[in-house]
């Protein structure tokens, strides 16, 4: 999918990236799954998090780079993940060998000139999207998740919350 919110476009100001995330309309393109399907090979001591509010995703990086690495919600009881492209790029496949073309396009009010909406494209994806959530969740695996600890599912990292100053300094202004 490819995201045009502002929080996403916060996110790769936060990191100083938005030159290597975001494309020319502002969009992250982000890769859905549940994090069972994430492994850490090495760098778990890097991982870091952020969040622009006290409820918002939690928003993770490397903290050794300010790679980006992707979304998930504040609580591992809703086993999701965004991973951000610029995280799984690699020599071989491309993304789109690797996961396909882009079958969502969200909150295109947001982005910097006109992006086409993909309504259908969407609700099929959102769906398809669920049925891997749910079924996560129904099974237990869930509870395999390299963002959150086992135990008593909080995250592996301590939450940055910005403060309103830092959030007004990365968000982009409104249209």
């Amino acid at each position: 999918m490819v995201c045009y919110c502002k929080d996403c476009q916060a996110f790769a100001h936060f990191l100083k990236s938005a030159d290597t995330v975001l494309d020319a309309q502002g969009g992250t393109a982000i890769v859905a799954t549940v994090p069972q399907q994430v492994v850490f090979s090495q760098g778990l001591d890097a991982l870091a998090c952020m969040s622009l509010s006290d409820h918002g995703l939690l928003r993770w990086y490397a903290s050794c780079c300010n790679t980006p690495i992707g979304n998930t919600p504040r609580g591992s009881r809703t086993p999701y993940v965004g991973l951000i492209e610029s995280c799984l790029k690699s020599n071989s496949p491309s993304l789109e060998e690797s996961f396909g073309p882009v079958r969502m396009v969200l909150n295109t009010k947001s982005a910097r000139g006109r992006v086409k909406s993909t309504p259908l494209g969407n609700l099929v994806g959102m769906l398809g999207l669920m049925r891997s959530v749910i079924g996560t969740r129904l099974s237990g695996a869930y509870k395999r998740n390299p963002f959150f600890g086992a135990a008593a599912g909080a995250p592996v990292a301590r939450p940055r919350e910005l403060t309103k100053v830092e959030r007004e300094r990365i968000t982009p202004a409104s249209k």
